[in-house]
């Protein structure tokens, strides 16, 4: 089976690239914004290709399926409009003439419905009100895919966390904070709940404000996902969500974190957005209902929070990429 990832240099890309490469008999073409040097004609980009030059790479990667990890999560509107809203729409277009039965696998996001109301848990039926940029233009996306035509499913991806988290998100910004800071120092050992001690106890992490909710699920399941959803026999729902299923304080997550750097400092949360992230648009709540993933794909997530936050922490690596996936 040939798979073709786009964006498999981003953050969800590289976990969805390494769980297909435990498939047998699956073949991944190199393809991205720059050539890479594994063939001619692969390079792609979502944001500036027009849809018969993609077209033609894609013929030529001759793909039995494509998981598309490719999108943008900062900059301004254009930037956020060309990657996540053109982007699936031209892919779409470029499928239908290149590769019609090709199943087409689309990262959207949790973003897409907006506020949630508190203490429920929203299904993919629900109504989609987006309050930002980033958002809109995951959803304009989304009803390229689920329109097109083609054998298309988009996960909805609520909050990633895990090894590797950019600092983009919160989960690899407080990381990278605690790094920086130099508040927590390598032990080498695990004791207790916490494998790294040693702070100052007048350290101080300034944030914004932490008191929405969000759903957060390991970058792994979300890999996991994509993976079952490519090679899952027959059709599926247009749209699943990828979530923990749980609602999560932002200000918990952020403590939990902080107790597995052995930060002995205190948080200060400052007047701001939600959850420290411009994207996050005055959205308090955030849960997503993951029954469907389980009735289509026998999916569910096998990671816990503090599982997610452990291997963040022990990455040691978070923000290696940028916001733009290629």
């Amino acid at each position: 089976m040939r798979i073709l990832v786009l964006g498999r240099t981003g953050y969800l890309g590289r976990h969805v690239v390494a769980h297909l490469r435990g498939l047998p008999d699956t073949h991944l073409p190199e393809a991205g914004r720059s050539s890479t040097g594994a063939g001619p004609g692969l390079r792609i980009d979502l944001a500036a290709d027009s849809p018969d030059r993609l077209a033609k790479t894609l013929a030529e990667a001759a793909p039995d399926a494509v998981i598309n990890c490719a999108g943008a999560t900062g900059g301004d509107a254009v930037t956020l409009a060309e990657v996540n809203a053109r982007g699936p729409a031209v892919l779409c277009a470029a499928l239908r003439q290149a590769a019609p039965r090709a199943r087409l696998v689309h990262l959207g996001s949790a973003a897409e419905y907006g506020p949630g109301e508190p203490g429920a848990k929203v299904t993919e039926t629900a109504a989609t009100r987006p309050l930002g940029p980033y958002g809109a233009t995951k959803l304009a996306g989304t009803a390229a895919v689920t329109a097109s035509g083609l054998d298309a499913v988009v996960l909805r991806v609520g909050n990633p966390v895990g090894p590797g988290a950019p600092p983009t998100g919160l989960p690899g910004r407080v990381a990278a904070l605690l790094r920086e800071a130099g508040t927590a120092t390598r032990t080498g050992t695990e004791t207790g709940a916490g494998a790294e001690v040693g702070a100052e106890a007048g350290a101080v992490l300034r944030l914004g404000d932490l008191s929405a909710y969000r759903d957060f699920v390991d970058v792994r399941d979300v890999a996991r996902a994509a993976v079952l959803a490519v090679t899952a026999a027959g059709p599926l729902p247009p749209v699943l969500n990828i979530g923990g299923g749980e609602a999560v304080r932002v200000r918990d997550l952020v403590h939990l974190l902080a107790r597995r750097a052995g930060f002995g400092g205190r948080i200060e949360e400052d007047a701001g957005p939600a959850g420290g992230s411009a994207r996050s648009a005055a959205v308090s709540w955030q849960c997503s209902d993951i029954t469907a993933a389980g009735e289509a794909l026998g999916w569910r997530p096998s990671y816990t929070l503090e599982e997610s936050l452990a291997a963040l922490w022990a990455d040691g690596a978070g923000g290696r990429e940028g916001d733009r996936s290629p």
